[in-house]
């Protein structure tokens, strides 16, 4: 009679560890494709919003002078109402995603972040003496625009962490801790663009360099070729 034979405990724990291992090999690089994902589809998110600022200039207009959107500061993605003198209330605010037509936030479920410069959203109209007054570079330590100087509008989304950023539900969340994140949320005119940096460890150093931050601008050469293509706007 032949013994039917089991597997031991021990064999069982060690198919259980090779499982695991395999598992936790696998786990890894599905993250990173997620993550992958989820920052092409903000980015493209942003280039929508990109485009539909420029198509807001083409369709709003003062006597043949284009303008572009006010922010949305009360987070119902509505563009602010301007004054009688047809300047927004505000600089910077959220992206007016329901005025523009466009995603009402970025692949993490965080608002965007909109800002302008005060002569291009007033509802006169910019001119061709109009200059923009957004700079961004590559550290928050430039003292010279190295990335895109004169920049009329820029839209940031605050990455994988949201580090700054307000959620869909209206909670702000954890402020940064590196410097060039904290330079896209102190709302002056100066936005930090860079290659993506992941800490190694929980190290204070290692904090200090994470960025991952996505930022776009609307040039002053392409909004203006953009909508007044024969040569410049009044």
């Amino acid at each position: 009679m032949t013994n039917q034979r089991g597997f031991t405990l021990i064999e069982l724990a060690i198919v259980l560890v090779i499982i695991t291992i395999l598992i936790g090999g696998l786990a890894m690089p599905l993250s990173a494709q997620i993550q992958a994902r989820r920052i092409a589809e903000t980015q493209r998110t942003l280039e929508q919003a990109h485009e539909a600022i420029i198509g807001y200039a083409l369709t709003h207009q003062n006597a043949g002078q284009p303008y572009l959107p006010c922010p949305d500061t009360g987070g119902d993605g509505i563009e602010e109402t301007r004054d009688g003198g047809g300047a927004c209330p505000t600089a910077e605010g959220f992206y007016p995603w329901v005025s523009l037509g466009t995603a009402a936030q970025d692949a993490w479920g965080n608002r965007l972040r909109y800002r302008v410069t005060a002569s291009f959203s007033n509802s006169n109209g910019f001119l061709n003496t109009d200059s923009g007054d957004i700079q961004v570079c590559s550290t928050s330590s430039c003292t010279v625009a190295d990335v895109a100087s004169n920049v009329p509008a820029v839209v940031v989304s605050y990455g994988s962490n949201g580090w700054g950023a307000q959620n869909v539900n209206g909670n702000t969340l954890k402020t940064p801790t590196s410097a060039d994140e904290l330079e896209n949320i102190n709302s002056d005119v100066k936005f930090v663009s860079r290659t993506p940096y992941k800490p190694a460890d929980g190290s204070a150093a290692e904090q200090a360099k994470e960025f991952d931050d996505l930022v776009v601008w609307i040039s002053d050469s392409l909004l203006r070729s953009r909508v007044c293509p024969a040569g410049g706007c009044p």
